[in-house]
């Protein structure tokens, strides 16, 4: 279970990279742009890494969870994909603006992050549902039962 561990990196480090960008905005700096930059890929990188421990652990979670968990399920990864290549792009786009001295391209990458980082914040909410709602890598909750039965009728028992 290395996801929770690389999805937390994967929240954080979007909106660390769209503050240092904020930042270079307001005082655009040689040494504000490297930073950013280097943040941004940083930020790529661990969102790709966010992707593929996610992969993973919802492939082993995935039957053992409800209909409708496996749909969010889906929805997570898909939205994490898109993540992971927008990340990878604007990453790019910074660290081309950066070493050219173009400022443009860091604008547009900065704008590309600030959109990134509202994705990243409710691809952690769709996490937060997917773990606390459906049991997702929860003992004792996502053992396959939810997936054999409707909640309502142990309600009803």
């Amino acid at each position: 279970m290395l996801h929770p561990s690389a999805a937390h990196f994967a929240i954080s480090l979007p909106i660390i990279s769209l503050i240092l960008g904020l930042a270079y905005l307001y005082k655009p700096t040689e040494l504000m742009s490297k930073v950013s930059s280097r943040f941004m890929v940083f930020a790529a990188i661990f969102i790709i890494i966010a992707f593929f421990t996610g992969k993973h652990d919802g492939g082993e979670v995935y039957m053992l969870i409800s209909g409708e968990g496996q749909a969010l399920l889906k929805q997570h990864k898909q939205l994490g994909l898109y993540l992971a290549i927008a990340m990878g792009i604007a990453a790019v786009i910074k660290f081309y603006g950066c070493q050219k001295q173009v400022f443009k391209a860091e604008l547009f990458s900065i704008i590309l992050v600030a959109i990134i980082a509202g994705g990243v914040l409710f691809q952690g909410k769709m996490g937060g549902e997917l773990t606390y709602t459906y049991g997702a890598h929860v003992k004792d909750h996502s053992d396959g039962m939810d997936c054999l039965a409707d909640p309502e009728e142990f309600i009803k028992e």
